[in-house]
């Protein structure tokens, strides 16, 4: 957490306003503060303050998970981990809040915050987003990943398919919310073996994937703590943290079990264990 859905809504407010923050394209940077070393994984934070004074975001985009901020001839690539967050401080800036980890300031008076309580996240420098980005996956909304390009994927694996969608070098982008969600659109056990799937349970799971990561984005994800703020996809959970709570489509009772040592939650009827004849 956050997860594709969550980090897609930060990336456009960041180019379009929103959350309570103006758009940053267009503005120039004049300093930085970083607030705890281990943030800046690449370079050292003399070199990123010399390569990143006076540049202009020119754009905004989201690689799975990450957050990357193309400016004139870099670009900054921030992983939010488990509890980051990016904020636009209006001017005049107040003091850092609690848990700033890396502040970039603007020349009009605006400032970018990271703020990362139990400091996972991560940021890197680089002339190349590939750099950092090269090994993950296809984006789960990639017009050249077809069905059955999925399904050949599928077939190339024998892993839980749970355990394979959690995977950013398989596809990039879902975590644990968006797993569970999607199998359970897709009637398919979280613990099915991916190279058992039929074409036709393929086709259905990519699908119930870029449903699911839509609607989520539509409603600017899911707030289910004090880390992220303002989604409300976590008002139309059908099975995550549902457990005991009456399935939505024929109200057996939500189960949790651990897949890969990930609490996983399912619909035991409508989505039964093994192969289906």
């Amino acid at each position: 957490m956050p997860e594709l859905p969550e980090v897609e809504t930060i990336v456009r407010a960041l180019k379009h306003g929103g959350r309570g923050g103006a758009p940053i394209i267009g503005k120039k940077v004049s300093d930085a503060n970083l607030l705890w070393d281990k943030t800046l994984s690449t370079p050292s934070f003399e070199k990123f303050e010399g390569k990143i004074s006076k540049t202009t975001i020119k754009d905004i985009t989201r690689r799975g998970k990450f957050v990357v901020i193309h400016l004139d001839n870099e670009f900054l690539l921030i992983h939010l981990r488990m509890s980051g967050d990016l904020r636009i401080d209006p001017p005049p800036v107040l003091p850092p809040q609690n848990h700033d980890r890396l502040l970039i300031y603007f020349e009009d008076g605006y400032r970018l915050a990271f703020n990362d309580t139990r400091k996972f996240g991560r940021a890197w420098l680089v002339s190349n987003p590939e750099i950092v980005t090269g090994n993950l996956g296809p984006e789960p909304f990639d017009t050249t990943l077809m069905a059955s390009d999925f399904y050949m994927r599928l077939q190339r694996k024998k892993k839980q398919i749970k355990s394979l969608l959690l995977d950013q070098s398989f596809l990039a982008g879902l975590g644990n919310i968006y797993t569970d969600e999607s199998l359970f659109r897709s009637g398919i056990h979280p613990m099915r073996l991916s190279n058992t799937l039929s074409s036709k349970e393929a086709e259905r799971l990519l699908k119930a994937i870029r449903d699911t990561l839509n609607e989520a984005i539509a409603h600017n994800g899911a707030s289910i703590d004090w880390v992220y703020r303002g989604g409300e996809f976590q008002n139309n959970f059908r099975v995550y943290q549902q457990t005991g709570n009456p399935c939505p489509v024929c109200s057996t009772p939500i189960q949790r079990l651990v897949v890969g040592q990930r609490g996983t939650h399912f619909c035991p009827k409508c989505q039964p264990e093994g192969v289906p004849e």
